[in-house]
């Protein structure tokens, strides 16, 4: 007994030990938005609740929403547990948010043939020209406004902060930020941006074995590594997010509440578009809509849907389709295409707008066309014989019923008339000749 209990307790130690000093991989791929902020950090808490000693961020990112960037930075500068930013595979960049993340990180990796630079904010991109170091000391000029130069001078600030912190090279993170440069993985190590080059995590753990980080040595030879996988929240926000799931949950849901409010008590249409616009205005809130835009998509619906109710035989639709289009192409304000519209998604709204907007109108101009065929008003113009009379009132049979008929001239039984007017229940005739059966 006493020898199952040392093999017990000499197998579990080892495990326990193993399972608290694991490698944590999260990889951060695509444009950085909320679902990536929210996946990162759940990820490091991960990390934390299980002990790691440390954790991989393998990043190929075109760069990202500052929001989230911060999100991410802030919650990697408060990790207990010491993190490597890997720019992998092969291929892989870490531009513009990528590069803020990278100097975040206690240790920076590059693969062969990688880049990582392009720092500038993208709402200034192609908007303005790039400050020089030298041109920061100069005051506002035409070129550049006051607001310009303070975001530059802020994201500037930011990452040289981060590079004094990691010990990384702070001059060309300011050159990345006001003139968007970028380096290979060669020069980047070569200038100390980044501390490694590896070819895949193999290579880069055997590289960070038995490095000092603060008082902690990492002993990585024999350690697991746990990739962390995003979970259904992470993978639902990542969904909700897209520009193009956006975009076409705002569109249902105007569409939904707008056939509610056409037809009141049908709840489902209503429920359904109540629901989907929320979903939109939470996804809005992440993303850089454009107001402008979104104010002309308002306008080109709003004309869609008066041509459906008050046809002006296409001139509201047309106008209504053109707006659609302007709006959606304009809505969000950013470089990158993972946060902007996709044309074939604009083509097809637009096609089905003006698709379903033109057949409303024509089902109305057509029954405006045919002939009345319920209704008192059908019987205008109708003929009939005066059949007897009911308390000295002539009556007639007319569409299935009997009626009571006045008429200026004197009527007896066997006269045909012909309605000419209704007044309540009476029928106001005029004599009429037999109606021919040819």
């Amino acid at each position: 007994m006493k020898r199952i209990l040392i093999w017990l307790l000499l197998w579990c130690c080892p495990m326990s030990a193993v399972a608290s000093q694991a490698i944590w991989l999260l990889d951060l791929k695509g444009a950085i938005g909320v679902a990536s902020a929210e996946y990162v950090e759940s990820g490091i808490a991960k990390a934390h609740a299980e002990q790691g000693q440390l954790i991989i961020l393998r990043i190929d990112t075109p760069g990202g929403l500052d929001l989230a960037m911060r999100q991410i930075i802030q919650r990697i500068l408060s990790s207990d547990i010491p993190l490597a930013c890997f720019v992998a595979p092969q291929g892989a960049r870490a531009a513009s948010a990528g590069t803020y993340i990278l100097y975040a990180c206690h240790f920076a990796a590059m693969s062969p043939a990688t880049t990582l630079g392009a720092a500038t904010p993208v709402q200034l991109a192609g908007a303005s020209p790039a400050l020089s170091p030298a041109e920061n000391d100069k005051p506002a000029d035409s070129n550049i406004s006051a607001m310009q130069r303070k975001v530059i001078n802020d994201a500037t600030a930011f990452i040289k902060g981060l590079a004094q912190l990691r010990g990384r090279n702070s001059d060309w993170a300011e050159l990345a930020v006001r003139q968007g440069v970028s380096l290979p993985a060669e020069q980047a190590l070569q200038q100390q941006v980044i501390n490694f080059i590896a070819n895949d995590v193999s290579d880069l753990l055997a590289q960070l074995d038995g490095r000092m980080i603060g008082q902690q040595q990492l002993a990585l030879s024999d350690a697991p590594v746990i990739t962390y996988q995003a979970n259904w929240r992470h993978q639902f926000l990542s969904v909700l997010t897209n520009p193009n799931v956006a975009y076409i949950l705002m569109l249902l849901g105007i569409y939904g509440l707008f056939f509610e409010f056409s037809n009141p008590g049908m709840a489902v249409p209503g429920i359904t578009g109540a629901l989907c616009l929320l979903l939109a205005l939470y996804a809005f809130q992440v993303l850089p809509v454009n107001y402008a835009g979104l104010a002309i998509i308002l306008l080109g619906l709003a004309l869609l849907v008066a041509e459906a109710i008050a046809p002006s035989f296409g001139v509201l639709g047309i106008g209504g389709i053109i707006a659609l289009v302007i709006g959606s192409v304009i809505l969000f304000d950013s470089p990158y295409p993972e946060f902007q519209l996709a044309l074939p998604v604009i083509a097809a709204v637009a096609v089905c707008s003006a698709g379903f907007t033109f057949f409303v109108v024509g089902m109305l101009l057509q029954n405006r066309r045919n002939p009345l065929v319920s209704g008192t008003t059908t019987l205008l113009g109708k003929r009939a014989q005066i059949e007897h009379f009911e308390q000295q009132h002539p009556m007639i049979h007319l569409e299935g019923e009997w009626w009571q008929v006045a008429a200026a001239q004197p009527l007896q039984v066997g006269d045909w008339v012909q309605v000419q007017a209704i007044d309540g229940l009476v029928l106001q005739v005029t004599k009429s000749k037999e109606p021919s059966h040819d």
